[in-house]
């Protein structure tokens, strides 16, 4: 089944990185060292870099992380790589962001979380900061919703009048609906101050697939911004690369989505860049975007007596990682190459058939 058809949305420019209907779903990917640390912050925006992060996020939550964001972003400049750097702020961003004009002229685009800007007056003050200083510099901005840092002042009226509709819906309908209003009252604000549709990327993230999939179906359905897709807090290991893939593949499946992070937790001597690694594998598993020669190969079963396939796929492999950045440049459209392995001989003919027409066709 092909996947459905982007929705149709601006195209948001991010440090000339492009995203929108029209380009290709954006890999993006947040470092977890404190960003004053500078050698490691620089260390590890690399690796991500180098693993295939399109967009790297950095934490900017007080005057060092602000201060360091200028030097590392020119040593990454001095060093060859041109990726965007965003810059992730709660709370305090209004006063960083005025505080440090440097850090907001080097950072690509600010995300800012609507729920814990301020309270009452301040929350449209402080947010209103956080947008003149983008528009001066020209950045875009992503305003993420997060459902444990909802705007709570918004979620209690919501409940408060529930009760009083004809129909009153759960709390997990009312839920819903303070997270879509979060973001669009936001949105419009910020088109009110004179931010531009282009500039504005929302997200609305959720812990539970059940909860996050509907929430980002009707967002999708009530607005044209690009959106950003995750599950947030996902877990670690296998339980968050599952969680993840099912719940951004059904929303990628209905064209939803215009950049992604899969957020795994750290787990001991596994590198950051596994996330980045696990989206190139979804994109590509979904025909949406091609990183390097899928390799088709074999499970195994009784039937296969030998373990000779099975060394040969872990080899291809690892053959195929070393030559991709020789290939790339030798032999274009190479990531599009099918590759099958097999070790059975009821699927192993097969499959090769299959592969070897694929070829043929395309």
């Amino acid at each position: 089944m092909e996947p459905f058809s982007r929705r149709i949305t601006p195209t948001v420019n991010v440090g000339g990185i492009s995203m929108g209907s029209g380009h290709p779903v954006v890999i993006q990917s947040m470092t977890d060292t404190p960003t004053y640390e500078i050698q490691k912050t620089f260390d590890q925006t690399v690796q991500l870099i180098q693993a295939g992060s399109e967009l790297v996020r950095w934490t900017v939550n007080n005057d060092e992380a602000a201060r360091a964001v200028p030097e590392i972003v020119q040593r990454l400049r001095d060093q060859g790589f041109s990726t965007p750097i965003i810059g992730d702020f709660h709370f305090n961003g209004h006063t960083l962001l005025s505080k440090h004009p440097d850090c907001a002229k080097a950072l690509a685009k600010y995300r800012i979380n609507p729920g814990n800007v301020g309270k009452s007056e301040r929350h449209d003050e402080n947010f209103s900061s956080i947008v003149k200083i983008a528009i001066e510099y020209n950045k875009p901005v992503r305003i993420g919703v997060n459902w444990g840092s909802l705007d709570q002042e918004l979620l209690t009226r919501l409940m408060e009048e529930n009760p009083k509709h004809a129909e009153p819906e759960d709390y997990r309908e009312v839920m819903f609906d303070a997270m879509i209003q979060s973001a669009l009252q936001t949105a419009e604000l910020a088109q009110k101050l004179g931010m531009s549709k282009d500039k504005i990327i929302l997200s609305a993230k959720i812990s539970i697939l059940q909860d996050m999939v509907p929430v980002y179906s009707r967002l999708a359905k009530r607005c044209d911004y690009a959106l950003h897709l995750g599950l947030t807090e996902a877990g670690g290991d296998v339980q968050g690369i599952a969680s993840s893939s099912a719940a951004l593949g059904i929303l990628l499946q209905q064209g939803i989505g215009d950049t992604i992070r899969v957020s795994l937790t750290p787990q001991p001597n596994v590198p950051r860049s596994r996330e980045v690694e696990i989206c190139k594998h979804l994109l590509q598993s979904m025909g949406l975007r091609y990183f390097k020669p899928s390799v088709t190969s074999c499970p195994g079963c009784g039937r296969t007596s030998s373990d000779y396939f099975q060394i040969l796929a872990q080899d291809i492999n690892q053959h195929i990682e070393r030559m991709m950045p020789v290939w790339k440049k030798r032999y274009p459209g190479v990531e599009k190459m099918k590759i099958a392995v097999m070790g059975c001989v009821v699927n192993g003919p097969g499959e090769v058939i299959r592969t070897v027409g694929q070829i043929a066709v395309e």
